[in-house]
């Protein structure tokens, strides 16, 4: 499992949520952020059926809201709320230590534009209106590599309609991994989408990353043990 990934994958065919929710012991001040930053943060989702404002989340008016689903431990949901406080930001993560490790750093660097979603991001899609996220993140998930497996994959055909519609117009969908399997996978399935389309003209447009994402731990992890990760970047195409 990888410290910057979907900590819990979501099984495409269930409501069932895979991975684990909770790895070693947390620190007493983590601990201690879980009982009371959280509670500020936590998104409190609507009932079926009806809809989440996300503008409403945030206590000064933001400019866009982007969502990035399955944050890890945090590093570049914080990267991108520092650097754009315009900007809300709600992140979704079910793995209570990435959960502590994003608290940290909102209570360091005192971000008040971050809000969470402790849990399985697709009622918090379901619950969001269309075209209100102004670009999402789907940053190094957990690869599911063995065959059996491949539909707990985030980005496939249950995701991405979801995505789809909150995205909107021209809003970016950025994808990261460094198993080629899922790569693969996660290009075939945008690609043929009718909503997305790819940015890339040249090989450094999947090979580089952009100045305004930042490394994660992760990833310097996986070019230290020889793996070369791959950034994608699709835009929403506009609707009809």
């Amino acid at each position: 499992m990888t410290d910057d990934s979907i900590s819990g994958s979501l099984s495409e065919s269930s409501n069932r949520l895979f991975g684990r929710r909770k790895g070693r012991p947390l620190r007493k001040r983590r601990t201690e952020l879980i009982d009371t930053l959280l509670p500020q943060l936590q998104i409190a989702l609507p009932k079926p059926g009806e809809s989440l404002d996300p503008a409403a989340l945030f206590d000064t008016p933001k400019r866009e809201v982007w969502l990035e689903v399955g944050f890890g431990m945090g590093h570049h949901l914080a990267w991108q709320a520092g650097r754009n406080p315009d900007v809300g930001f709600i992140g979704a993560e079910p793995f209570i230590n990435g959960i502590a490790g994003l608290l940290g750093m909102v209570d360091d660097e005192a971000l008040s534009n971050v809000r969470i979603q402790p849990d399985d991001a697709r009622p918090l899609l379901d619950a969001l209106p269309d075209a209100s996220i102004g670009r999402a993140f789907v940053l190094f998930a957990d690869p599911w590599p063995k065959k059996r497996h491949a539909d707990r994959r985030f980005i496939g055909p249950e995701n991405l309609p979801r995505l789809a519609r909150v995205l909107k117009d021209g809003a970016e969908l950025r994808l990261a991994s460094d198993d080629m399997g899922l790569v693969r996978w996660m290009l075939e399935h945008t690609v043929k989408h009718p909503d997305f389309e790819w940015t890339a003209r040249r090989p450094s447009d999947w090979r580089v990353r952009p100045d305004d994402w930042p490394a994660t731990r992760y990833e310097e992890k996986a070019i230290a043990a020889g793996r070369k990760p791959v950034f994608m970047r699709f835009v929403r195409r506009p609707r009809s």
